[in-house]
């Protein structure tokens, strides 16, 4: 799909981040696409994997493999103050769960598919 694309550095960690939550759930659910199960139980396998904690562990999974450019978007969305968080997840999580959907945001809408699919291998390599 092409997209008419702002310069992805001077968006807001809260944009970047809302992009990313949707590109990272995409990637999840093509995952788990290829596991044939019926579309209720893979709503259930992605739920398991997109939420605060499963994130957070996500990223301690990539960080050793991140850039320094990629270190400092993470940075700007995890230290992003938002207003609320939700009831399930800890303060902590949640930021750095923030702060991966950033970096997943900024991956997409600069262009770096290849990037951001790399990144998203390891993690997956890691859970199956």
């Amino acid at each position: 799909m092409e997209v008419k694309k702002e310069n992805p550095n001077m968006l807001s960690p809260s944009v970047l981040a809302f992009v990313g939550d949707a590109v990272y759930g995409l990637y999840v659910r093509t995952a788990l696409a290829d596991t044939s199960r019926p579309s209720g139980e893979l709503h259930k396998m992605s739920a398991a994997v997109v939420n605060a904690a499963a994130q957070a562990k996500a990223f301690s999974l990539i960080e050793p493999n991140l850039t320094e450019k990629e270190l400092s978007v993470f940075k700007r969305g995890r230290n992003f103050h938002t207003s609320s968080t939700p009831k399930n997840a800890s303060n902590g999580d949640y930021h750095t769960a923030t702060g991966l959907e950033c970096l997943f945001g900024w991956l997409y809408l600069s262009g770096n598919n290849e990037r951001a699919d790399e990144l998203f291998k390891m993690i997956w390599e890691d859970r199956y």
